[in-house]
Parts: C-alpha cells; sequence; structure tokens
C-alpha cells in the first residue's frame, strides 16, 4: 500500500515537472502546482490536528512584536537547543516526518508555518525558524485563501539537495491560519 501511494505521489510530480524538462527556466507553473496540492495534499492539509496545531500556536504568538520574532529566529539558528525540541518533537513534527518517509523520498522536506510564518512543525530541521519574511509565506498565507507559490530549483541547505519548494496556505474553511512548504526533490524528478 505504501509502495502504491509512493507511485501515485510519484506520477503526480512528474506530471507536474514535466514542464521543467521542456524549458527548465520556467520551471513548474502555479497552475500545475496548484493541481498537485488539489489532487494529493490537500485533505491531509486540511485534517483538524493540523489546523488546530497552527491555531494553537497562532494564539500564542499573538502578541509577539517583530523584534521578538527576530530574537526567535536568532535563537534557533544559534542552535537554542529548547527551541529547536519544541518544535522538530512535536505531534505535528512527527505526523509531517511519517508523511515525509511515505513519499519514497520525493519530498525533502515538509514544514508548517503559522500566521507570523514562524514554524509550527517540520519534517526535517529548517535553517532559520522564521520565514515570514520570504517568499513562500508572504505569497501564500499572506496572499489569503488558495495562493499557491512555487520557488526556482536550488540547492537547500538544510537538506542538502537540489529542490524546488511548492508553497501553499493553509485555511480554516476560506479563513487562512497558516502556511505550508513542501521541498521536492529535484533529482529524483529528473
Amino acid at each position: 500500500m505504501l509502495r502504491m501511494k509512493s507511485l501515485l505521489v510519484a506520477s503526480a510530480l512528474l506530471t507536474i515537472i514535466s514542464p521543467l524538462n521542456a524549458n527548465a527556466e520556467e520551471g513548474i507553473s502555479p497552475e500545475a502546482a496548484k493541481t498537485f496540492i488539489e489532487e494529493h495534499v490537500s485533505s491531509w492539509i486540511a485534517d483538524g490536528t493540523i489546523i488546530e496545531a497552527i491555531k494553537a500556536q497562532n494564539e500564542k504568538h499573538a502578541a509577539l512584536t517583530e523584534e521578538e520574532i527576530i530574537a526567535l529566529d536568532n535563537k534557533w539558528r544559534a542552535d537554542d537547543s529548547t527551541l529547536i525540541s519544541a518544535t522538530t518533537e512535536n505531534d505535528l513534527s512527527a505526523l509531517l516526518k511519517e508523511k515525509q518517509e511515505a513519499s519514497d523520498g520525493l519530498f525533502t522536506e515538509i514544514f508548517i508555518m503559522d500566521n507570523k510564518g514562524l514554524n509550527v512543525g517540520q519534517s526535517a530541521l529548517t535553517s532559520d525558524y522564521w520565514q515570514g519574511d520570504e517568499a513562500k509565506w508572504k505569497e501564500t498565507y499572506a496572499a489569503g485563501h488558495g495562493a499557491v507559490h512555487v520557488s526556482e530549483i536550488e540547492f537547500d541547505e538544510s537538506s542538502q539537495s537540489y529542490q524546488v519548494q511548492i508553497s501553499t496556505t493553509i485555511s480554516d474553511g476560506d479563513a487562512p491560519v497558516g502556511a505550508v512548504t513542501f521541498g521536492v526533490d529535484a533529482e529524483a524528478i529528473e
């Protein structure tokens, strides 16, 4: 069953990536990324467990100032074990690790961000804690329900692989609560 799911994910990714192989400079279109998200991940990213984890962190961090957010990000970058463990060892991170493992190597990382762009859960250690200053958050959560961002293929330090990132808003109904980024292994899809 796991192998069948992996083959279905691989088939879907190859459908998305085929424009990339035809014209590497154009990459993956936002329309192709939206189709992939709708067909293969939208059902599980809308799960109540994920929504509630994001909403709980949104509430916890409601009063954070930008200076406090930057201080948290600096603690993360300085390898603060308490902050890193609280994020990487929570129930949401365990779920994301399972999803990454089930992808049979196609996903290099999966991480979910709150309404400020701070990591809520992640399948692999990210190089920073705050994504709110990056396009993956600005063009998804900050853009509203249904928004998608697709990066260029780049070498990712945190996953040590060439990847493309596909990000989308996570909503509770039509109300955005956070965002998710899927790192997709570019070498596995060529």
